[in-house]
């Protein structure tokens, strides 16, 4: 099974999974950003983008198929992704080889998410590093809030104002999680 945790930056989806883990420990942790990273180590990034990279959508849903099919343990994978082609893409991928997806997204105000934004550092030794990718963030919101409306029709949606405690209590409880996690 793939549970992943889907919103705009900031939202919480990695304070989710970190508040998933310990009620969770058999589950590993996917982030589909490390497959971003090397590839912009390897090729040019036109869009500036990774996820407009094919290569870089076909590597996440082969890897997260491997993580399922090799070690036959929950995979917990928080990445944004609202482009309704490369949801279907990746989505696509999984439903073939017979994986369950649980898709949650997390719902915050943009008012919150420029605020958690803005206390969060990305390259603590390249302040204007840390502006630019703070700026990028920032220009995401309204995509991603946008895509609500196209994301999987059994997506489910969840408060991202919540406490990460109470989050982890709903996803859970949806994917079926015995008592006592």
């Amino acid at each position: 099974m793939i549970v992943w945790v889907n919103g705009a930056f900031g939202s919480g989806k990695s304070t989710l999974v970190d508040a998933l883990r310990p009620r969770w420990p058999e589950a590993l942790v996917y982030d589909p950003e490390m497959i971003g990273f090397l590839l912009r180590q390897i090729v040019e990034v036109p869009t500036g983008d990774f996820q407009d990279l094919r290569l870089w959508r076909r590597q996440v849903a082969a890897l997260a198929v491997g993580l399922v099919e090799e070690y036959q343990r929950p995979v917990l994978v928080p990445m944004t992704l609202v482009n309704p082609e490369y949801v279907g893409e990746i989505f696509g991928v999984l439903k073939e080889a017979g994986i369950v997806a649980h898709h949650f997204f997390l719902q915050v105000s943009a008012e919150v998410l420029v605020k958690r934004i803005d206390g969060r550092s990305f390259t603590p030794d390249d302040p204007e590093q840390d502006e630019r990718i703070r700026m990028w963030c920032k220009a995401k919101i309204e995509p991603c809030t946008a895509a609500t409306d196209t994301l999987p029709s059994d997506t489910v949606f969840l408060d991202g104002e919540l406490i990460p405690q109470e989050l982890a209590d709903r996803v859970l409880a949806r994917v079926d999680v015995g008592p006592g996690r």
